[in-house]
């Protein structure tokens, strides 16, 4: 209803004109037109004829029982101007009213992040990892999660680039496209050799100076209008040696339940200090499963035949 003083307040402004029109050319009854007397709009009486009249017209009713004649010019042209900014009111209305319902920065609120990032094992491999969660039941279609780190560079020909972005693949398990928000999901990002995490540790990752910038971008199911939600770590925020607590379990019932008290919550797990360290170890590891020889290492055994009785 917030926006029918504007459609009322234009249906008597140009009442109020209609009025005008008919007390000039003298078509209201006190001025006792003659028979033969055509007004400019058949059957004005007085100020709420011309109200209800000029509804008629901006709403395209037309009841048929009030009209415009061919008598005066000025009523032909204040009737093409009122159909004109009718149409124009009603399309901003339109407009308006769509954008509210389809604005993307209200339906982008009710996507939440973890306060921090952790970096724990997962699957055997180093990974750092972030919880989001759609605190809506309607889903978002076609999600698309990314990262870009944003950091301080520079190229082996000396050159420093300021806020260098280097691309970030998440994952889910199900992998990164059209992520299924019917709970809270962990995405992560492995860190491997071509990581620009591979090369932090524990003990170093407080003195780097970067910025994760992680996006998610999908479709509102209702309006099909794209969004886009935004979310940032710097390295105080990023926890080494850290998983997220569990929060969904199932109840009696069979039920599914989210404890949305933990979403936000870790627990320190045993973590490698660093990703070289990790992969090191699974080297070690299969070298000795596997049993190497040492083509060097050559031992002789001389045998004697002296022996004394």
């Amino acid at each position: 209803m917030w926006n029918s003083p504007a459609f009322l307040g234009s249906w008597f402004l140009f009442g109020l004109l209609w009025y005008m029109v008919a007390y000039i050319h003298k078509d209201l009854p006190e001025f006792n037109p003659s028979i033969n007397h055509t007004p400019c709009v058949e059957n004005i009486n007085g100020l709420t004829s011309a109200f209800l009249f000029s509804l008629e017209t901006q709403v395209t009713i037309g009841y048929g029982f009030r009209c415009v004649t061919e008598q005066c010019a000025t009523a032909i042209f204040l009737l093409i101007f009122q159909s004109i900014l009718g149409v124009i009111i009603n399309s901003f209305m339109c407009g308006a009213i769509l954008a509210k319902i389809s604005r993307s920065k209200n339906r982008a609120k009710t996507i939440t992040f973890s306060k921090n990032a952790v970096i724990s094992k997962r699957g055997g491999k180093l990974c750092l990892l972030i919880r989001v969660a759609n605190l809506r039941k309607s889903l978002l279609i076609g999600s698309h999660i990314y990262g870009k780190l944003l950091k301080t560079t520079i190229t082996p020909e000396g050159e420093t680039i300021i806020l260098d972005q280097v691309n970030i693949e998440f994952v889910v398990d199900a992998g990164n496209e059209n992520l299924f928000f019917i709970s809270p999901l962990t995405i992560y990002h492995i860190i491997d050799k071509n990581s620009p995490f591979f090369h932090m540790a524990a003990e170093t990752i407080l003195q780097q100076d970067f910025e994760l910038v992680v996006f998610l971008d999908g479709t509102v199911e209702a309006t099909s209008a794209t969004c886009q939600v935004r979310t940032s770590y710097i390295p105080e925020e990023v926890l080494w040696g850290y998983r997220f607590a569990p929060i969904v379990s199932k109840t009696k019932e069979g039920k599914y339940r989210v404890d949305f008290q933990n979403f936000s919550k870790t627990v320190a797990v045993e973590t490698p200090h660093c990703a070289f360290c990790l992969y090191n170890e699974k080297e070690a590891k299969a070298k000795e499963k596997k049993g190497y020889d040492n083509p060097g290492f050559v031992l002789e055994v001389s045998e004697t035949s002296d022996t004394k009785m």
